[in-house]
């Protein structure tokens, strides 16, 4: 089997690092290989130095900075020859507008995981889901002005609840798990059967704690775009 030496996959990561591990797990299921070289290249900058997504997003914390580490991360990305990059953060794509001015040369490379997203949704006819994602993705809007376009109804966690999320999300990224994260996440997930897991830290959870999952069918935007890169990847060979 030929394969597309010059196909080659860039990842903005460390937003937070376990969610960049656990990206890079599906990076490996979904490209399964009898032989590794049967997969693409991919180059992974876990960045995690950058600023909070969610303080530059919600108060303009560092947000200057933190446009341009993104962008230098994907400068990198580019010389290493990345042909196609993902964010490992949903949050993030709320700064793409602004980073495409520094680098207008990634803007046709990205694949926008909320786009996907979105787009599997309406090719799945569904019309109604539950957006769990950080407060900063939520109070943004980034989420539901394409779910809007695209016709689609959607329910949200209350500010109220904000706390519970940044719980949930933290455990992660900290890597810290206790009886209280089990139980306030289950509590979010159950409430729709379609639900957009719109955090990248919420998948590592769902895998913590599935057997407790009544919703059957949980979207990880980022698996929906790494699938679409398999596709893409696919039909070059």
């Amino acid at each position: 089997m030929a394969m597309d030496k010059n196909f080659i996959i860039g990842i903005l990561g460390g937003m937070g690092t376990y969610a960049t591990i656990k990206m890079f797990q599906q990076y490996a299921e979904i490209f399964p290989a009898e032989k590794e070289w049967e997969r693409p290249r991919i180059i992974i900058d876990n960045n995690c130095t950058m600023p909070s997504r969610v303080r530059a997003a919600l108060y303009g914390e560092r947000r200057e900075e933190l446009v341009k580490s993104m962008a230098e991360s994907m400068l990198l990305l580019l010389k290493g020859g990345a042909t196609r990059i993902i964010l490992a953060c949903n949050t993030s794509h709320l700064f793409l507008d602004e980073i495409y001015k520094l680098v207008p040369e990634a803007e046709n490379k990205v694949v926008n995981i909320i786009d996907a997203c979105v787009a599997e949704l309406v090719e799945r006819n569904i019309s109604k889901v539950y957006l769990l994602a950080s407060e900063g993705t939520i109070l943004s809007g980034v989420y539901q002005d394409k779910l809007e376009q695209a016709g689609i109804k959607y329910a949200t966690p209350a500010e109220k609840e904000f706390s519970d999320l940044r719980l949930c999300i933290e455990a992660v990224k900290q890597n810290k798990y206790n009886v209280k994260v089990k139980s306030k996440f289950i509590d979010f997930v159950n409430r729709n059967n379609d639900c957009i897991l719109g955090c990248t830290e919420l998948p590592v959870l769902y895998d913590m704690y599935r057997d407790a999952v009544s919703s059957n069918n949980l979207l990880n935007p980022l698996d929906i775009a790494m699938k679409n890169v398999h596709d893409e990847f696919s039909k070059k060979i």
